[in-house]
């Protein structure tokens, strides 16, 4: 079987997106096919460059038992548009910097996360609400649904 290549993306990449990350890590590896997967994360923006993941994000992990490594906010670049088979935004602003930022050669497809749970909602960002357990329930919700979908 062929790896499938999937980059979560949100703003700054120190909260939804790396929680994102170690969740669908976490699920891969539950379901046995993590051989299957490479998993990663970046941000739009380059505000949180170089910081570690947030610590709600870390707690809210450690809280429901979903190991997570040490790692630092990094920016989408050109790169990313041929390196990916799904770059998934946590909102509609996310989605729209992919397209902008990675332009029209983008061999990747772009989704928002909880599409795949049949919504357009956004994944809520804590950042502004400091809701880290509605965000969990969000990219807990979203993975699963994206995973189900993969493993049709």
């Amino acid at each position: 079987m062929q790896q499938i290549r999937i980059l979560f993306v949100c703003h700054g990449n120190i909260c939804r997106s790396p929680m994102a990350e170690f969740v669908m890590k976490d699920l891969v590896n539950k379901a046995g096919v993590a051989d299957h997967f490479c998993i990663e994360s970046a941000a739009t923006s380059s505000e949180e460059l170089g910081n570690p993941v947030h610590w709600g994000t870390q707690e809210v992990l450690q809280e429901n038992g979903i190991p997570f490594t040490p790692r630092k906010a990094r920016r989408l670049n050109k790169w990313d548009a041929c390196s990916w088979d799904l770059i998934i935004g946590m909102d509609d602003a996310n989605v729209r910097n992919i397209h902008r930022m990675l332009g029209s050669d983008l061999s990747a497809q772009v989704y928002k996360l909880m599409e795949f749970c049949g919504s357009d909602a956004d994944v809520a960002d804590p950042w502004y609400t400091g809701d880290f357990e509605t965000t969990y329930c969000d990219v807990m919700a979203g993975c699963r649904a994206l995973l189900a979908s993969l493993r049709r």
